[in-house]
């Protein structure tokens, strides 16, 4: 079942046959194997953190901005403070990646983050760990884990389900899960009561499949802006306006764009279509470059909401 899933990842992300055969032949061995760990629930979660910022959102008039985060980059401890940090900022929506060894649909940028955090000791139950101190400390800001399906399995889908619901995570993009095999993590996340809903992600090829992978979408769904990988800037889609006006057209929930986004000027062109902006290899280069700085973060993030909403 696994290996059938990652033979049919590019259908979404534009990763050519050749590449992911190549990667293929790599990843038995080195799959990210993580063991199941059990929590104390503090509380039900009642309505779903995404859908209500959403829902406001759109009552303000607002666009969404969501950053992307490495947990465990450059530990756990200054992940907390970052996430703390983006908060006080006023991010929309947290997308907090869960470290992985062969993170197929990023870039070198993100790769080399999820590599560096796996070699400080990062594992899902770290992650896990991180998310039940965030939410004990006061983040009320919805958090999305963008992983991969092979950490998922291993751990088990109902186990997963349950996990997440008691640590405050809200939603899950999976981008080696195309829609055709999502039915038991689906029925296994609607049986656990407070889980995260699975957010649908689409792609320039996705064309005539549009209708199908959003007609059930929660949260939002997520638009990649270019074929390929992240990271590889604002080099958008020949196409990128009529796509997204196809997704528009046929999604229930708001319509989010990433991959190659730095700026809000980025994406200026597209804001009479789109519901908000992603940014996540950029987020990284930014931290990296100011070594962590919450103040640097912060900037960003008021800096980007400010232009993307004026």
């Amino acid at each position: 079942m696994e290996e059938r899933i990652y033979r049919n990842i590019w259908k979404e992300i534009g990763i050519s046959d050749a590449q992911v055969e190549e990667r293929l032949s790599q990843l038995i061995s080195t799959f990210l194997y993580l063991p199941r760990q059990v929590y104390t629930v503090n509380e039900k979660q009642v309505m779903n953190r995404i859908e209500e910022k959403m829902s406001a959102l759109k009552a303000e008039g607002k666009k969404a901005f969501i950053t992307y985060t490495t947990a465990g980059l450059p530990d756990m401890e200054t992940t907390a403070k970052i996430m703390h940090a983006q908060q006080e900022a006023g991010i929309d929506i947290m997308e907090l990646g869960v470290p992985f060894s062969d993170p197929v649909a990023d870039g070198p940028v993100i790769q080399d983050a999820s590599y560096e955090a796996i070699q400080r000791g990062a594992t899902l139950a770290k992650v896990f760990e991180l998310m039940k101190k965030v939410r004990t400390e006061g983040l009320t800001t919805p958090v999305v884990f963008m992983m991969y399906y092979n950490t998922v399995y291993h751990y088990g889908l109902d186990a997963f389900a349950a996990i997440c619901a008691e640590c405050g995570v809200d939603g899950l993009i999976i981008p080696d899960l195309p829609y055709e095999e999502q039915g038991e993590l689906k029925a296994a996340l609607e049986k656990a009561e407070g889980a995260p809903i699975l957010i649908q992600l689409v792609s320039p090829v996705s064309k005539d499949r549009i209708p199908m992978i959003t007609k059930d979408a929660k949260g939002f769904v997520y638009c990649v802006s270019q074929m390929g990988v992240t990271g590889k800037g604002a080099n958008f889609h020949a196409k990128i306006k009529e796509y997204l006006a196809d997704v528009k057209k046929n999604s229930p929930v708001p319509v989010m764009m990433g991959f190659g986004i730095r700026t809000a000027k980025d994406v200026e062109p597209l804001r009479d279509i789109i519901d908000g902006a992603i940014v996540g290899s950029h987020f990284i280069k930014l931290m990296r470059e100011h070594n962590f700085d919450t103040e640097a973060v912060k900037d960003y993030i008021k800096t980007f909401k400010e232009e993307m909403n004026s």
